[in-house]
This record gives structure tokens, C-alpha cells and sequence, in this order.
């Protein structure tokens, strides 16, 4: 993320950075940063598709040290990628870039990736903590500088842009903010994170007293997410850079350092715009200087007044405007109730799906779920089944298209995929996508079950939290290719039981009395994750149908909350979900099939077992 090259060259020179106690104070953070910060943070493992309990208790850890130094934290996270869709290519090279990572760790390499459920987890601990946080329709940075200014706080993320903003209180890298290590302070002042705050001052005084105002020209022109340098390429390569530097030679920081100190002979931006100009040919003057311009108003702070969405829920914002959403849905977006994946297909029709650590030989593992994608794209691009039974000749040209950037063995490639045709009582004139909510929940639930397969009959002795996972598990049971074994199905419920029996004697708001038993069961489970495992290898084919699983797992919740949850959403920050466990599981079934009795102990977790085994095996 942000200026190529910056983090690193501030990085090796501390020069650039002031000390800073944080506490009594309001904090905005970079909520896309803080996520991945505390996942690569909390991972012991990035092969077997993430543990979300461990990653939800750094969550919690985190905002707790923040509230011990009275610190009021709030979250500002990325939406979608924007009607003009100018990231694309960043957003593509990024995809390629988790694809070679997931494939090296497929093979036994070491590397890290974020699991593909990773952001909704964040969003559900920040829900249960009651940090307020926001959803942009967009970008977040320019939004997060606007709120950082009003506010006179600083702003703390990993993303180097905002080394370039013009931030009043700065900038706290994450990698210096240690939140783990909270001090005591001296007398009334109490505790504080010690942190580090980057300073545009001292960075500018390093280059002959550069002028702060042509920081976001340097930004542009070092090259950012927004902007390729090939129309400067015939700057670099005739200009005499201060330092001796030539294009291509002596690394990326050497280039840098001569294009701050080359920029520092000017007064304002437009000076140093005219001048670079001059070493283009003429044909391309015109053009580049336009660029240029629309490029560095990127780090000019937005005036989307976040503070009003604080204290009122309200998310006003130009670019929403003009996409003309239906206003539940701009609330549900802002209020992370839909994902940005939504508002991709809805306004670019085109999605990234992210590739997890899967058999690269087989298809991918999204393609699973791609019948409930269809089914969303059917809800947000309306079409009836009326109008394909009218005209089956025209039934092509009538199904609206999404392009989906997917993996095809070890490259990404971009397939078209038609939406569903829906019952009618969805595309009717009763129920555009703006009076969805308006449908009766019956038949947002029945059109929800109906495209998992499932049945609510089949549900009802289910506790609600886990009926969603369990009508996916259905689901993925009927659609994987190759089929799920029973080892691998077992493995999963013995999972989601081991969950609920942490949930259940560790979570202190849950107001039922604990029976002994549990208790008993859960030490006896911490007994057994002790042990050593006889088998540690790495099954590529079980984490290949575990992938599946999460797959369908997330358009499930995603076409949840686009019908406004008939269901009830499951928590996976309570370890619905745990890659390490579940592939644990899954071996020790294969030689000592008594594991399946591991909750003996607890008269209500066998029933449990035996009631989702009953359920998902009918």
C-alpha cells in the first residue's frame, strides 16, 4: 500500500520520527492496516485456511490496551473499489501476488495470507467490543486524513501515503505502536502505548528544506496504487537527479532520494509540474500534466464529514451520490452490514474472489459457491424468471453479466458469469432492489435455503447461531467436487462443537450457568490439543475441500445480509472456525476414529455432535 519504496527508506533512517505517549486522546485508525497487522501478528500457521478465535482475541487485546490509556479508537475501513475503478491494475498485480504466495505455501514454502475470512471477523470483534467503526464507499485514506484533521488526532496505520498527507496531529506507523508493552506513566497522567509519529518536518528539512506542499507531486511521480510510471520513464531517463542517480540504477531509494532533493530547487507544484514537462515530448505534455493534477489531489483530506457519521449513523458522500444506491444499502455499506463485494458487483459488475491455500491443479475453490453468487448477482442486477419464460430465445442477452477475477490453476484470469433468474416475488415491480427489505422474511428465508438446498425443517432443532453454517455445510456436502468424505465432514462438526464448548466456558457475558461437565469436557479437550501429533503432514486435498467450505461459507453470510439476515449471522470471531483444528481432526479420524468421542465428557456437546451429524447426513 501507498508510496513504493517510502516505508522502507523512512524505516532506515529513524531520524524521521518523533517519540510519542499515546493516551487522552481520540485515535483514528486505518482499519484495512490494523487487520492484517494483528493477523500476521496472531498466525502460528498460514496453510491450513486461519484461526479466527486467536485472531479475534488480538482484536480484543489490542482495543483493550487503547481503553486502558483512555484512548477512544475509531475504525475507518476500505469499501469497494469506486466507480471509476482506478485501482484495478494495483488491485490485479495484488491478486497475482496472494496467488504465488498461496501456491508457495501450498507447496511447503514458508510465506504469509491473510484467510479469506479474515475481514469479516474483524468486523463482527469490533461489533461485539462496541468500537465504532465505518465502512467507506470507497478508498478510506483521504476520509481518514479529513477525520484525523477535524479532530486534531493522529492517524495509526501501515500505509505510507500517509507520510504524504498533510495530518495536523501525524502519522503512527503500526509497526510502532506497541500496544503490548503499556506503560505505567508517571503520577495523574497515568498509562500510555509508547508509539513513534513520523514527521513531515524533519522529512523535509532532510531535502533542503523541501516545501510540504510538493510532497503529494513527489508521491505521484515515485509512483502510488494510482499511478504507473511509464509516462515518466522519459523524465528519469533524461534528467540529472542531484546525487549522480540515473533511472534503473542504484535501487529504488536512490532514485527517491534524488527526486525529493531534484524537487526541492522548487517553490510551489506547478513550478515543478512546468519543469518536468519540459523533458516529455510535446505530444505527451498535455496529457501527463493532467495526470499528474487529478493524481495528487488523491492526498488533499476528503470532506465526507465522518464526525456526522459518528454521532448520527449518516454516510453522505459525493461518489455514493452519483452511483445512485438505494439508501439501505449506502446504510448497510457504511455500517459494514454489506461487504464491498457487494457494491463491486452492484456498481462495477466485476469481483475479486481471494485465492486461499488450495490444489492448484484443481478448479478453484470459489467455484463451489459460484450458484450462491449467481443468486446475489441475480438479487442486485433484477431479472424475473417471467422475462426468460417470455422470450428462451433471448434468454442470453437478457441475464445480466459479472466478470470475476479468479485463479485458473496458478494464474489469475477473469471468467463472465451470468445472474440467476429469480422467483418471481423478488422481480416483480412490488420489489426492486430498494424495497428488498420489504419482501416478508418467509420468503427472504426461503429464497436464502432454497439456494443452499435446505429446508428450515430440517434446521429447527439446530441452535439459530449455527443454522447458517450448518445449511452451508449442506450445501457444500451436495456441490464439492470432489466430494466431501465423511473424515473431512466429521472433522468440520467436531470443530464447530469444540467451538461452542469454548464459547460456552469462556465467554463471560453468556448468562447460562455452566455445568460441571462442560467444564470437565473443555479441560479434557485442552488436554488432548496438547498432545503431540503422531502425523503432521499437510493434507493439499482436505485443505482443498476446507477451502471450499469457507468459500460457500462466505457468499452464504454475503447473501445473508444482502436479504437482511433471515438467518441469524454465526460469530466467527467464537471459532466457528479453526484451520489448525479441523486438519487436526481430520488425521486423527483417519487413524483413531474414538477422537469422534472427544466431548464425551459433556452429555450437551455429544447431542450437539450427533444432532448436526443427524442433520447434515439426512
Amino acid at each position: 500500500m501507498g508510496v513504493q519504496g517510502l516505508t522502507g527508506f523512512v524505516e532506515e533512517r529513524g531520524a524521521f520520527f518523533t517519540e510519542l505517549r499515546v493516551r487522552d486522546t481520540k485515535l483514528v485508525i486505518d482499519g484495512s492496516s490494523l487487520y492484517h497487522r494483528l493477523c500476521f501478528a496472531s498466525a502460528v500457521d498460514f496453510r491450513r485456511g486461519g484461526d479466527y478465535g486467536p485472531f479475534a482475541a488480538a482484536v480484543r487485546d489490542f482495543f483493550g490496551s487503547l481503553r486502558a490509556c483512555r484512548v477512544a479508537p475509531f475504525v475507518v475501513l476500505d469499501g469497494g473499489r469506486g466507480a471509476d475503478d482506478r485501482k484495478l491494475p494495483t488491485l490485479r498485480g495484488r491478486a497475482a501476488e496472494r496467488l504465488r504466495a498461496a501456491h508457495g505455501l501450498s507447496r511447503g514454502d514458508g510465506g504469509c495470507l491473510v484467510p479469506l475470512l479474515t475481514r469479516e471477523a474483524f468486523v463482527q470483534a469490533l461489533g461485539r467490543l462496541g468500537v465504532p467503526f465505518v465502512q467507506c464507499f470507497a478508498e478510506a485514506d483521504r476520509e481518514i486524513a479529513g477525520l484525523a484533521n477535524r479532530w486534531g488526532c493522529p492517524v495509526l496505520s501501515l500505509d505510507s501515503d500517509f507520510c504524504v498527507f498533510d495530518l495536523a496531529a501525524g502519522y503512527c506507523p503500526l509497526t510502532h505502536f506497541q500496544w503490548q508493552s503499556v506503560c505505567a506513566g508517571e503520577g495523574a497522567q497515568g498509562c500510555y502505548v509508547p508509539a513513534r509519529c513520523f514527521s513531515a518536518e524533519k522529512f523535509c528539512r532532510h531535502f533542503s528544506h523541501l516545501n510540504k506542499s510538493l510532497l503529494p507531486l513527489f508521491a505521484v511521480m515515485n509512483g502510488n496504487d494510482y499511478i504507473d510510471l511509464a509516462a515518466l520513464e522519459a523524465f528519469f531517463s533524461k534528467v540529472r537527479l542531484p546525487r549522480g542517480c540515473a533511472a534503473g540504477k542504484g535501487g529504488k531509494h536512490v532514485r527517491l532520494q534524488g527526486l525529493l532533493n531534484w524537487l526541492s530547487q522548487f517553490a510551489e507544484p506547478a513550478e515543478a509540474v512546468d519543469n518536468v514537462l519540459k523533458y516529455l515530448k510535446k505530444h505527451q505534455r498535455e496529457e501527463t500534466k493532467e495526470l499528474l493534477c487529478t493524481s495528487m489531489e488523491d492526498y488533499t483530506p476528503s470532506d465526507v464529514n465522518l464526525e456526522d457519521f459518528f454521532q448520527t449513523g449518516k454516510y453522505e458522500c459525493e461518489a455514493a451520490r452519483k452511483a445512485d444506491l438505494p439508501r439501505w444499502v449506502l446504510d448497510a455499506l457504511a455500517k459494514g452490514k454489506l461487504a464491498p463485494f457487494i457494491s463491486d458487483a452492484l456498481i462495477l459488475r466485476s469481483t475479486f474472489l481471494h485465492v486461499q491455500v488450495e490444489n492448484m491443479q484443481r478448479p478453484s475453490a470459489h467455484s463451489t459457491a459460484l450458484p450462491i453468487r449467481q443468486v446475489i448477482y441475480g438479487l442486485l442486477l433484477k431479472v424475473s424468471q417471467n422475462a426468460e419464460a417470455a422470450s428462451p430465445s433471448k434468454q442470453t442477452n437478457k441475464l445480466p453479466v459479472v466478470c470475476e477475477f479468479d485463479r485458473l490453476q496458478k494464474t489469475l484470469k477473469k471468467t463472465f458469469v451470468q445472474a440467476a433468474s429469480l422467483p418471481t416475488d423478488f422481480c416483480d415491480d412490488h420489489f426492486p432492489l430498494d424495497k428488498l427489505m420489504e419482501v416478508p422474511t418467509s420468503c427472504r428465508q426461503m429464497l436464502l435455503l432454497e439456494t443452499l438446498g435446505v429446508k428450515m425443517s430440517l434446521l429447527e432443532s439446530i441452535p439459530s447461531h449455527l443454522q447458517l453454517p450448518v445449511a452451508v455445510t449442506c450445501y457444500w456436502i451436495c456441490c464439492s467436487e470432489p466430494k466431501v468424505k465423511l473424515h473431512q465432514l466429521k472433522a468440520l462438526l467436531l470443530m464447530i462443537v469444540s467451538g461452542e464448548l469454548h464459547r460456552i466456558t469462556n465467554d463471560p457475558d453468556l448468562t447460562v450457568l455452566r455445568a460441571e461437565d462442560d467444564s470437565i469436557a473443555y479441560n479434557e479437550f485442552l488436554k488432548w490439543k496438547e498432545k503431540k501429533l503422531q502425523n503432521k503432514d499437510f493434507d493439499l486435498d482436505a485443505a482443498h475441500s476446507f477451502c471450499q467450505w469457507q468459500c460457500c461459507l462466505q457468499m452464504g453470510l454475503y447473501l445473508n445480509q444482502l436479504l437482511c439476515t433471515p438467518l441469524s449471522e454465526p460469530d466467527l470471531s467464537s471459532r466457528l472456525y479453526t484451520g489448525t483444528l479441523v486438519h487436526r481432526l481430520y488425521q486423527e479420524l483417519k487413524s483413531t476414529p474414538s477422537v469422534e468421542n472427544l466431548f464425551s465428557f459433556s452429555p450437551k456437546m455429544t447431542r450437539l455432535y450427533q444432532v448436526l451429524l443427524n442433520t447434515v447426513e439426512s
